[in-house]
């Protein structure tokens, strides 16, 4: 009887367990990550060829305390090496865990290796060579809790790697994963019709026909780690492989399970069949290219076992939610006596099936935990009689109160904007405070920003609630999925601030009262145009004529077009992003605005105000409500700052000009007693600067006008 360790993923252990049992190991202990087993050797290289589950077996040699690197040595030492391997194979050391005297897992290879060749010296051999990458002999260590366990590696490379696969889709299906996703659901017990119909490669299909036809996963491997073994019998093994040659064979003929897969990507789909091919089992398979909402079911029941898409880079939120939320309708709808197994990352996608799971279960894709949930599909179950389009969604049992309350709003605010000659604004501000989020319209596009949830809503529901408003929101509002943006700020840890989003840019030209303006919906947190400054930008604009303009803080520099285009004699914009900068000359481009009477500057605009000795007759400036930018000498803060800088502005500002000043914070106090003091003159001109589409937030912001008294 020899003792050993099969590795698998995390998540794997009970389903290994079983395997193992049914196999006929004896004495099997579940560890983390893996199981110990006892087994003779006749049946530990069946295990080997035949689990579907474990990554990796390993022959355990020696385990025992460690406390020092001498104990390391000594019982590296004390095993018998010449008895396991020639000196004329190449060996390697993958060496696992640190802690105690092991600072790193190079210092425990190196001391196995040291012992492994003096133990070949001092036996009179010459020492065998190592080898880094495929070498005969491997030597799996693993280190945890001052016990060292020192292994053979019994199978070799990853038992995952069947041999049948030469390529993968996007995001491919580890083997043994989907096998694991077969045993857990269910099927392997009573093998029925089986449907994945987003198949990918075909990993599912592929492993579920392995199983129902008897073949054995390691039958097309070309090496295993025990073949430059001393002690490997040879006779033995072939005996085992040639047995299950046999089954195979007979196990495809009298195969009668029915698989089918599909998938939109045509690509894919051949990729699949070519899979299924190397693996033997193609003409038990009936592939096909097909939208997953439009598949219809093959037989009156059976399993539907699928790893549909899930994360960023395989679609928009919005869209994924939405397909997920139709999948589940049209499971309900069309697949009634079916089950359903179905893998994924996203808890609030799966939660979009709006299907209530028998049972859930954690499971790892690679280092990627992943939830693994089994439905029943009842046949006298359906949600509502209208069918589910396309383009969109029936919304009538998902946030009612949320999408009635958009859909007017959004009916009201069209007619509104059209005849105010703008085509971006805002349609929801957290109008239902369940639905915490503000929803902007950017021509035929759609931005969702979620507000921060008080800390006494479980983040469970406001994660609910935001699937929710990305689920009712196409149909609410007649707008297709893909054109549904979702931005989130999330806490950043350190100096990480609200910078760049990703290097994906989806820019297109908004138009605002006559004036032409560059947005950027996807590159950064903000897109390049504050909408609740609007009625500001157009009241600069109205004073702008015949007048020297200056805009401070300029982002992009929409107040300065509008200046120019209300006829001002010169517009000088400030600004210490060299990026906003040129984002403002493409907007005085896109208007036909050139010429040397627009100046643009990039400075410390404090520093600059300090520096400045010119005089304008309007100076518009919106300053950040708090910053302590690297590139700025102080620290500013708006509530605290705002009378010396007020007060420096006003000495820029000719005899008869005029200052607004605008700004975010909440809470804001303007000192108007020491300004007077100052003689300066301050009024409040909120009432005539906020939007109409902002009426249900007057806090967005304030704006004064302030000139000499």
């Amino acid at each position: 009887m020899l003792n050993f360790f099969a590795a698998a993923p995390k998540g794997f252990e009970y389903s290994l367990a079983q395997e193992l049992t049914e196999f006929g190991a004896t004495e099997i202990k579940e560890s983390v990550a893996g199981v110990y087993f006892t087994a003779p050797l006749a049946l530990a290289y069946r295990i080997t060829l035949w689990t579907r589950l474990a990554s990796r077996i390993v022959l355990v040699i020696y385990k025992g305390s460690c406390e020092s690197a001498e104990q390391l040595y000594n019982a590296a030492y004390c095993i018998d090496w010449p008895a396991h391997f020639s000196n004329k194979s190449t060996f390697s050391i993958d060496f696992h865990g640190t802690g105690g005297f092991i600072n790193n897992t190079q210092f425990g290879a190196l001391k196995i290796k040291d012992a492994i060749v003096d133990r070949f010296r001092d036996d009179g051999d010459e020492r065998p060579n190592v080898s880094r990458t495929d070498a005969d002999f491997k030597v799996d260590a693993h280190f945890r809790n001052g016990v060292i366990t020192i292994a053979m590696n019994f199978s070799g490379p990853s038992l995952h790697q069947r041999g049948y696969r030469s390529t993968t889709g996007e995001a491919p299906l580890k083997e043994n994963l989907a096998a694991n996703m077969l045993v857990r659901s269910g099927w392997q017990v009573a093998p029925s019709t089986l449907l994945d119909p987003f198949c990918g490669s075909g990993t599912v299909l592929i492993e579920a026909a392995l199983m129902a036809a008897d073949i054995a996963p390691g039958l097309q491997r070309s090496r295993f780690g025990f073949e430059h073994w001393r002690r490997h019998d040879k006779t033995l093994w072939q005996e085992i492989v040639a047995e299950a040659k046999a089954r195979a064979s007979l196990g495809v003929k009298r195969c009668e399970i029915k698989f089918y897969g599909s998938d939109i990507d045509s690509r894919l789909v051949a990729l699949a069949k070519r899979n299924a091919e190397n693996a033997g089992v193609l003409d038990l398979i009936e592939f096909k290219v097909a939208n997953a909402l439009n598949i219809e079911p093959p037989a009156a029941e059976g399993y539907i076992i699928t790893n549909p898409p899930y994360g960023e880079r395989l679609g928009n939120v919005s869209e994924l939610l939405q397909l997920y939320y139709q999948l589940g309708d049209k499971f309900k709808k069309e697949f009634g006596g079916w089950k359903v197994a179905m893998l994924c990352s996203d808890i609030e996608l799966v939660s979009s099936l709006k299907l209530k799971a028998d049972k859930q279960m954690k499971m790892f894709n690679g280092a990627l935990e992943c939830v693994f949930n089994l439905y029943t599909l009842h046949a006298n179950s359906t949600r509502r009689d209208t069918p589910v389009l396309p383009e969109g969604v029936d919304i009538a049992d998902i946030a009612p109160a949320f999408a009635n309350r958009i859909k007017k709003n959004a009916k009201q605010l069209e007619k509104w904007a059209n005849k105010e000659g703008i085509d971006s604004y805002r349609i929801y501000d957290a109008d239902i405070p369940e639905y915490n989020v503000a929803v902007d319209k950017y021509l035929d596009y759609v931005i969702v920003q979620e507000y921060m949830a008080p800390a006494t809503i479980p983040e469970a529901v406001t994660k609910r609630r935001l699937s929710d408003v990305l689920l009712a929101l196409p149909a609410a509002i007649g707008i297709n999925p893909n054109k549904i943006i979702m931005k989130t700020r999330e806490r950043q840890k350190g100096t990480n601030q609200y910078q760049k989003l990703d290097e994906r840019k989806l820019e297109l030209i908004t138009t605002e009262y006559g004036a032409k303006f560059k947005l950027n919906l996807t590159g950064y947190l903000d897109t390049g145009l504050f909408l609740d400054h609007r009625l500001t930008r157009r009241l600069v604009g109205q004073k702008a004529k015949g007048r020297r303009v200056l805009n401070l803080f300029s982002y992009t520099g929409s107040a300065s077009v509008h200046a120019a285009l209300g006829g001002a004699k010169s517009v000088t914009t400030v600004d210490m992003s060299n990026t906003y900068l040129a984002w403002a000359k493409e907007n005085f481009a896109l208007n036909g605005l050139q010429g040397k009477q627009y100046e643009f500057v990039q400075a410390d605009c404090l520093q600059w105000i300090r520096d400045c000795r010119e005089q304008y007759d309007l100076i518009f400036i919106d300053p950040p409500t708090f910053s302590n930018s690297k590139r700025m000498e102080d620290s500013f803060d708006v509530q605290r700052d705002h009378v010396n800088l007020l007060g420096a502005l006003v000495k820029l500002l000719s005899p008869t000009g005029e200052l607004v000043f605008s700004n975010n914070k909440r809470k804001f106090k303007m000192d108007i007693e020491t300004l007077t003091k100052m003689n300066i003159t301050v009024k409040n001109i909120d009432d005539i600067t906020l939007p109409m589409d902002y009426k249900r937030n007057p806090h967005i912001h304030n704006t004064w006008l302030i000139t000499h008294a």
